[in-house]
């Protein structure tokens, strides 16, 4: 079995640095050297998941395989390592409170107290473990969510304490990642915050190997001297990260700054052959040389956070270099689209795609949207809510069904063409009961969907508790429109499109989840292509 290392992300000064953009590109950089490498994501709130929080509070909600409600950062990983992740790479304090509660109810502590340290701290590194406990890794990459400093992070760092002298110090490595701010005033960078925030995981134990300076300008020899000096570290393991045109830029960046190198030596693994960033780095020249440009709307209700459809719009860059196409987002607000505007605001667009999302909200633009786009034959792709609003758009204004909708936005439709789950019928919780996950779905041969895919048998991630409603299904393929995938065994439409419009098609589940750099998702590649050839 091998002897699994460890690597541990936290950061200081403040949020947002981009500690999953850190950990992603060093584990790219790892990968590349063939190590097997994954990134677990710990993050201190205390809901069992992402899967209940307002989009405008913590952006998307990813779904992996197994149908686990994760943080987006796991999107991150996914699509900079090319594998998929699980339930086992997103702990929250929710559930390892849950779980601690649970043994104690059941009496597993024998009478004892229970307390955050023993107990929860336990729980964290169990959980830390599990993934090691597999014998698949070499490395595994755990990031720390929150700040040095946060009361909620406390528990999480004790827990990076005690392992890192249980592990030994060949196994495991603490990455500090830190800001590094520019005083304009002054014309300086200042070193001060940092080491503040290096001082804070001092006191509570942990000494970080290994400093990541975020910063706006070039830090410089003067700078991680300084530092080195302040922060008990060696100057070369400072490692500048300065601010990049793209995410994509910054595992060479980590690696010229020999940040993977640094981790490496300290685990005492071997250094040798060079990364071979080959394909990588030729997504990148087609990303940056594009030969087309394609302006496509995205039409959503929390657009103001674009952090909300991370996965949609990184799907498009992959999808876009992949046939050296820049793709130019146009974020249009479902709620700001009328009957009357919605000519202005979608005409010129080359394409237009309708995004997921819950509740009654701005869907009536949606609806709006999707009617000019399928009268004035402009490519479209609809995903989950996108697709629902596709089928009852058709419903009012070809089948003639006026009050068509769905019973999540109208309980008393006469005509209910997207319904409730029969399986969601009695369920009362919100979080984690929608279908989630990975399901099979069949195509129909000679259709667009099967087209993009060129195989019969898919399988998707789903996030959603409504459906195609068939007890209208002869209606609507009468009136042309195509049932061109649906669920071998639950018989649940998943995919739908106009064979006489240049590009429509919805789908069910959301293919934005498994688009990455060196697989761009089909769908988004053949959208983005008629996209062109429309234009």
């Amino acid at each position: 079995m091998k002897n699994t290392k460890y690597v541990f992300v936290t950061g200081g000064v403040t949020s947002s640095l981009g500690k999953g953009i850190i950990a992603a590109s060093l584990a790219k950089l790892l990968q590349v050297r063939g190590y097997s490498v994954t990134i677990q994501k710990l993050d201190p709130y205390i809901n069992i998941d992402p899967g209940t929080l307002n989009p405008y509070e913590h952006g998307e909600c990813y779904v992996t395989n197994d149908g686990a409600e994760t943080d987006l950062d796991l999107g991150h990983y996914e699509r900079f390592l090319n594998i998929p992740t699980s339930q086992a790479n997103n702990v929250t304090t929710g559930r390892i409170y849950q779980s601690v509660i649970d043994k104690e109810r059941r009496g597993d502590f024998l009478g004892k107290t229970v307390q955050v340290i023993p107990h929860i701290t336990d729980e964290i590194k169990r959980r830390i473990r599990l993934l090691g406990n597999t014998g698949d890794y070499d490395i595994i990459i755990t990031e720390i969510g929150g700040t040095v400093g946060d009361i909620e992070s406390l528990p999480y760092i004790e827990a990076v304490r005690q392992l890192e002298w249980e592990l030994g110090r060949e196994n495991a490595v603490v990455i500090h990642l830190t800001l590094i701010p520019y005083l304009a005033a002054a014309g300086e960078l200042k070193t001060k915050p940092t080491q503040h925030s290096v001082k804070m995981l001092m006191q509570s134990g942990v000494n970080p190997d290994v400093l990541v300076c975020r910063t706006e300008h070039p830090i410089g020899d003067d700078i991680k001297r300084k530092l080195a000096l302040f922060c008990n570290v060696q100057q070369e393991d400072v490692i500048e990260s300065i601010d990049v045109n793209t995410i994509y830029d910054v595992p060479n960046l980590m690696y010229k700054e020999g940040l993977d190198q640094v981790v490496l030596k300290k685990l005492k693994l071997e250094t040798s052959p060079k990364p071979n960033l080959t394909e990588w780095n030729e997504f990148l020249r087609k990303h940056k040389n594009p030969k087309h440009t394609v302006e496509i709307g995205l039409v959503g209700k929390y657009v103001e956070l674009q952090d909300a459809y991370k996965s949609i719009s990184e799907a498009f860059i992959h999808a876009g270099s992949s046939q050296e196409i820049n793709v130019n987002l146009h974020w249009i607000h479902s709620e700001s689209l009328t009957v009357e505007n919605a000519e202005s605001k979608l005409k010129g667009l080359d394409g237009v795609l309708v995004a997921p999302g819950f509740g009654v909200r701005g869907v009536e633009g949606k609806i709006k949207a999707i009617q000019y786009i399928r009268e004035n034959n402009i490519p479209f792709l609809g995903i989950c809510l996108g697709m629902q609003m596709a089928v009852i758009e058709f419903a009012r204004n070809v089948l003639g069904l006026e009050d068509a909708n769905s019973t999540e936005m109208d309980k008393k439709t006469p005509h209910p063409v997207i319904n409730l789950m029969e399986e969601q019928k009695n369920i009362s919780d919100m979080g984690g009961t929608m279908r989630l996950g990975a399901w099979d779905c069949k195509l129909e041969k000679g259709t667009k969907v099967y087209e993009a895919y060129n195989t019969e048998m898919i399988s998707e991630r789903h996030r959603h508790r409504y459906e195609f409603n068939n007890d209208y299904l002869d209606k609507f393929t009468k009136a042309g429109m195509k049932i061109s995938g649906i669920n071998p065994e639950t018989k649940l439409v998943e995919t739908i499109e106009i064979p006489n419009h240049p590009y429509f098609v919805g789908v069910q589940y959301h293919p934005e989840y498994k688009s990455t750099v060196l697989n761009p998702h089909p769908l988004f590649v053949a959208f983005v292509k008629a996209c062109l050839e429309t234009k």
